[in-house]
């Protein structure tokens, strides 16, 4: 199998293109627990696969988390993906791309720099109290798309010098929280300036912090915008990997679209040959 390895952002792929490959979708579980597995494998975030359209885009976008699980969308995977399919000549600069949250279009800025429009955000409940060990926590909850790619939204002071060992399990418990159906991906955010956050994400499928998460940034600022904290236009969004900027255009009491902009990097491009892989085409 050839693959290439993206990131954006240091959320990183793997990504496999099934035209070529011809693979059955039953066996993209155990591709995706096997090559992200970082110490036995090539190791990354997820594993997206490119897949014949269905509804009318360019191509579809399969994303699977590093677990295995199916995930409905990943923002900074549809940013790689949309540079993986312009420079495979399956789409131009402006994109449609099929994912199970529905369709997100993409715009290439310059060789790097990719530009979403993410899927709307279907559920949005602010200002949410969340009890963790008798600590009340106040957040937001939100899901993108539908089906919606559910997130919880957190304040938390002083995030940058916060003990990991404590965040993270904090991030643990609030993303089987009770309250959320789907579980959640945890969104701690602390703002840092005018339009500015600092944000570190625990994703639900990863089960740990990634270096960054698009729609969790993206569910940030819907959140901030809605209550007012942030202006909603060029929204600089720092995690661990780097930079995001997200435009939310609120009318009324709503985000009418939700604007994911940020770099990619192709790290490399092989094939696949790890012996401990066995698949039955």
């Amino acid at each position: 199998m050839q693959f290439w390895k993206m990131n954006g952002a240091g959320n990183d792929f793997i990504i496999l293109n099934n035209l070529n490959e011809h693979l059955p979708q039953s066996c993209f579980p155990l591709l995706a627990r096997t090559l992200c597995e970082r110490h036995l494998s090539i190791g990354a975030d997820g594993l997206m696969v490119v897949d014949p359209p269905t509804q009318g885009g360019d191509y579809r976008m399969w994303f699977y988390n590093s677990d295995g699980s199916l995930g409905e969308m990943c923002g900074n995977g549809a940013r790689c993906i949309c540079r993986y399919g312009y420079e495979n000549g399956l789409a131009g600069e402006i994109q449609t791309v099929e994912t199970t949250a529905g369709l997100v279009t993409g715009l290439r800025i310059d060789r790097r720099l990719y530009r979403i429009r993410l899927n709307d955000p279907t559920t949005v409940q602010l200002d949410i109290p969340i009890e963790i060990d008798g600590v009340r926590y106040t957040g937001s909850y939100l899901e993108l798309g539908n089906p919606g790619l559910p997130h919880a939204v957190i304040p938390y002071h002083d995030l940058a010098q916060a003990d990991e060992n404590e965040l993270r399990e904090l991030g643990r418990a609030i993303r089987h929280y009770k309250a959320f159906p789907k579980g959640a991906n945890v969104n701690f955010y602390e703002l840092t300036g005018e339009d500015e956050v600092f944000e570190r994400t625990f994703e639900r499928g990863v089960e740990d912090f990634t270096y960054a998460c698009g729609t969790g940034t993206g569910c940030v600022v819907t959140a901030l915008t809605l209550q007012g904290k942030v202006s909603g236009h060029q929204v600089k969004v720092n995690m661990t990997g780097g930079q995001l900027i997200v435009d939310a255009d609120r009318e009324g009491s709503a985000i009418q679209d939700l604007y994911l902009t940020g770099p990619t990097n192709i790290v490399c491009k092989g094939e696949v040959t790890d012996e401990d892989l066995s698949l039955v085409k």
